[in-house]
């Protein structure tokens, strides 16, 4: 009897990493391993995205926040978890990687995802025509600093393997959104 794919393998299935690497780079799609995208930034190794995703446990209809978007690539995973009911926000530092994440998502997922560009020293978005970060109901994130942005969310964190060897998950109280 075939196991049912699970909703992150079927994430993965529909958004394949090639499309966010660089042309020179596609043939390492399939590497288990990070991949430079340049900007001494990589796109990351498919199993702890896999992992982190499953902690994350988005569902559909809900928001994530993905810090540290580079490529898109996690950000597009998100949007097909989260679906078109949800919204996903990936905030990238480098600016040219986040108008490529962003090129990236608008090519391969719905207008309920985008990349944009952050802020140094701020967690997410913000303004008039942008949704702020606290509310977000799920946060992944690739840096350990944003911990205290989490009150009120669920967020994934992936540590160093000389730390743990596999992402953790810092669970708080969920945000009720109106």
């Amino acid at each position: 009897m075939d196991r049912p794919v699970d909703r992150v393998s079927s994430a993965f299935q529909a958004v394949p990493r090639e499309e966010f690497l660089p042309a020179g780079s596609r043939r390492e799609a399939a590497y288990d391993g990070p991949v430079a995208i340049g900007h001494g930034q990589t796109n990351s190794q498919p199993s702890s995205v896999a992992a982190m995703l499953r902690l994350l446990d988005a569902q559909p209809g809900q928001r994530v926040l993905d810090v540290g978007a580079g490529s898109g690539w996690t950000t597009a995973l998100l949007a097909h978890l989260v679906g078109p009911t949800g919204a996903v926000v990936g905030v990238e530092l480098v600016p040219e990687l986040a108008a490529w994440g962003e090129a990236n998502v608008r090519r391969t997922s719905g207008a309920w995802a985008s990349v944009r560009e952050a802020a140094p020293g701020v967690l997410g978005v913000g303004g008039a025509d942008q949704a702020p970060s606290g509310c977000h109901r799920r946060v992944r994130a690739w840096s350990r600093w944003t911990a205290s942005a989490c009150e009120a969310a669920r967020c994934v964190f992936p540590f160093p393997a000389s730390m743990k060897s596999s992402p953790t998950i810092e669970a708080r109280a969920p945000l009720v959104l109106s």
